[in-house]
């Protein structure tokens, strides 16, 4: 979504730096030639949903060990589909929910206790 890569952009301008993570999972998406559960003779699935997980801190030294509990943690989880909502924010999920959906642990990096903490949580911040 080109509105949440404009958001990243401000926010690295507002001096912090971002850990984003992405990925996708499920079949079948819709594009500008219709629905889709495969490309180029069934070599390439089209997924269903696309995700993205991004960490937001303060420019500074030693990353993993300056994430708190309240380090700010955008997760969206969107539909493969072109016509959609450009709002990022009505996207927004947990990373728990997208751990379910997809069996990855994203942020092992991070000691267990803040992990569940932030995993749990889901953004509300600003969108723009």
């Amino acid at each position: 979504m080109a509105s949440l890569e404009d958001y990243c952009r401000t926010l690295v301008g507002q001096g912090n730096e971002l850990y984003i993570m992405m990925g996708q999972y499920g079949t079948g998406g819709v594009g500008s030639s219709g629905a889709r559960t495969t490309l180029d003779n069934g070599r390439v699935t089209v997924p269903q949903r696309i995700w993205k997980v991004i960490v937001v801190l303060p420019e500074g030294t030693n990353d993993a060990s300056r994430v708190s509990a309240t380090t700010r943690l955008i997760a969206v989880d969107t539909p493969n589909d072109n016509s959609l909502n450009t709002a990022w924010g009505s996207y927004r999920t947990t990373v728990d929910a997208i751990e379910s959906a997809t069996g990855y642990d994203l942020l092992s990096a991070i000691p267990a206790s803040i992990q569940t903490v932030m995993e749990a949580r889901m953004d509300k911040g600003p969108t723009q």
